[in-house]
């Protein structure tokens, strides 16, 4: 199971988020009470190893913008959590030559109507169907948040509408360590992605959650209390 932890601030946070198995590290550059900029997540990138990737989170930002934070913060990888810019996606894989990783938030509205739902789908499958989207990820959608909400997506709905998609789908939203287990069960996503379920503060990891959290995503099939 690829473990993301997202929202990082600190570089004592990614390091220990490392140290306790994360594949990668998500640093927020769109609009959020966890917002970074590239100058300090630059300063935390050159401390850690090339195999953990680097993520950076945008939304609205332009394809120079992206770009040059990708080169100054040493990222891997960015997702794109705004909806779908196909022109966007393809202009930075254009530019760094397919070797960074895209990835296509497409958001779940909590209490959203029907037809809400059949857009969440055609969301889904148009990021499926783009090439230079390598992966898609699954958040949850509450007014104006659309992201760090806390609140879990309905895992069942979730996995009936993202059924072969042909891409690695990535589960975040709500995730912590009392539902990982099950979520992980309903979903069977390729990976899982969580920011304030590990808090303490916004942008401020508590260790033993951040501990809990991962020991459980990798066993999936038992649910724990808090």
């Amino acid at each position: 199971m690829w473990v993301k932890i997202c929202a990082n601030t600190n570089l004592e946070d990614a390091t220990l988020a490392i140290e306790l198995g994360a594949e990668a590290l998500g640093f927020v550059f769109a609009p959020s009470s966890r917002r970074v900029t590239v100058e300090q997540v630059a300063a935390i990138t050159k401390h850690l190893p090339e195999s953990v990737e680097r993520i950076g989170v945008f939304a609205g930002h332009s394809q120079d913008e992206i770009a040059d934070a990708v080169r100054l913060a040493g990222l891997t990888g960015v997702q794109m959590h705004n909806p779908l810019n196909v022109d966007l996606a393809r202009q930075l894989n254009a530019t760094f030559e397919g070797k960074l990783e895209l990835i296509q938030t497409v958001h779940w509205v909590i209490d959203g109507s029907p037809e809400d739902e059949a857009a969440f789908e055609r969301n889904l499958r148009a990021a499926a169907d783009e090439p230079t989207i390598s992966r898609i990820l699954v958040d949850s959608k509450k007014g104006a948040a659309t992201g760090g909400t806390g609140i879990a997506s309905p895992w069942k709905t979730i996995a009936a509408l993202a059924r072969d998609l042909g891409k690695p789908l990535i589960l975040a939203g709500g995730l912590k360590t009392k539902n990982i287990g099950q979520a992980i069960a309903e979903v069977a996503p390729w990976g899982v992605d969580v920011a304030s379920g590990v808090e303490a503060s916004p942008g401020v990891k508590d260790p033993a959650r951040l501990r809990a959290f991962i020991a459980h995503a990798r066993a999936p099939h038992t649910i724990h209390a808090d």
